[in-house]
């Protein structure tokens, strides 16, 4: 049997992507900058795409734009905001638990002298409001949250930072990293006071190099890519249009039966959590039910560290992640985000992040803690004291 329990990572192609993938690769293959036939096949896909995205989120499909996924939606919202911005100002609020495609471009921004605060968080991964009240200046002209952390699943108080930040001046633009929330929750930036919002394809079964970034009409935003003009010259480069067709398939899908989907997903977060909460010396990290994303679930092995036990698990085809695995290369061994939340420190390098997709079964969960029942007795043993 085999278990993939790493989703936050990375998703599977559903079979309507794979299908519209290929169709705009292999017939309807035309540059949507063409103005013959082909062309203006092409162009009818993106057309399509952006109309439903638009329609999961009530937005305009002027307001969406095309990316070439995650990161690139987050640097160009910080770093384009932020040029756009600077007369007003040159102060940035975010979180400290934010994902690394929100820090770095913020460190850029801060060699560049803008000036960053970075609020602190609680135990369960949560800003405080009263942070951010007291964080706000007049030269703030950027907030930047997460709706979701992609390491323990916290979720962010959106629509109150939303609300928080738009009493205080509605020209500070709000920025959120909903990479690991759309398709999880219904999001809808006008009734959140979000002016961008960043999404990946490949987190909800689309092409990976997918992704788009809302724009709230009339937010002032400098392109970071320039050439040829494409989508009314805010992002050049030819349309990528198999990737374009698939992430507007898998939005699609992803909305549909969507009260369905996402109580079978509860469910499986559930039963991964009372089967951990019945292991010797395993700590569950994240919060149980709506109070936290329903797909990620962060435990803690006393005694064994996560690499160990990750490669344990891999040997029978379980497959999980020691972190982001956008952050799988960073120098630093220990997450951030768990530091952030003090997480005891013998714990910091013995945690793994189990997290689930709407595919994934009862059957597979109940593999995983069978084995992890087996194991950690066995490597407990071999570990040095």
């Amino acid at each position: 049997m085999e278990a993939y329990l790493d989703n936050s990572a990375t998703t599977r192609c559903l079979e309507s992507v794979k299908e519209i993938v290929v169709k705009t690769m292999m017939e309807d293959f035309g540059n949507p900058s063409s103005r013959h036939m082909k062309g203006v096949e092409a162009e009818r896909y993106l057309r399509e795409a952006r109309e439903t995205i638009a329609a999961t989120l009530k937005v305009s499909e002027k307001e969406i734009y095309f990316t070439s996924g995650g990161t690139e939606s987050n640097n160009w919202a910080l770093m384009g905001a932020a040029q756009a911005n600077q007369r007003t100002g040159k102060h940035i609020i975010t979180s400290s638990i934010e994902h690394a495609a929100v820090i770095q471009p913020l460190m850029f921004l801060e060699e560049q002298g803008f000036e960053v605060t970075y609020l602190p968080v609680d135990r369960k991964g949560h800003i405080s409001l009263e942070d951010l009240k007291n964080a706000l200046r007049r030269d703030t002209i950027l907030v930047s949250v997460m709706y979701v952390n992609n390491e323990i699943g916290a979720l962010e108080p959106i629509e109150e930072i939303g609300k928080t930040v738009k009493e205080y001046d509605p020209r500070i633009l709000f920025h959120v990293d909903a990479i690991q929330a759309y398709g999880k929750y219904r999001i809808y930036p006008k009734r959140l006071g979000i002016d961008l919002l960043s999404v990946s394809g490949h987190k909800i079964h689309g092409p990976k190099g997918s992704g788009f970034l809302y724009v709230k009409e009339k937010t002032k935003l400098h392109p970071l890519i320039l050439g040829g003009g494409q989508q009314r010259g805010m992002r050049s480069g030819t349309d990528n249009v198999p990737g374009i067709a698939g992430l507007g398939a898998a939005a699609k899908e992803a909305y549909r039966n969507f009260d369905e989907k996402l109580a079978h997903l509860y469910a499986v977060k559930e039963r991964m959590m009372i089967g951990l909460a019945g292991l010797e010396d395993v700590q569950v990290n994240n919060e149980a039910g709506e109070a936290g994303a329903p797909h990620i679930v962060s435990a803690s092995f006393r005694g064994v560290r996560s690499e160990v036990l990750l490669h344990a698990l891999e040997d029978k085809k379980i497959y999980v992640s020691s972190g982001s695995a956008c952050s799988s290369n960073k120098k630093l061994p220990v997450s951030t985000v768990l530091k952030e939340i003090n997480l005891e420190h013998e714990l910091l390098e013995t945690t793994l992040r189990f997290s689930f997709c709407e595919q994934t079964t009862f059957e597979e969960i109940d593999y995983c803690l069978a084995a992890l029942q087996e194991l950690l007795p066995m490597l407990r043993r071999y570990t040095r004291h």
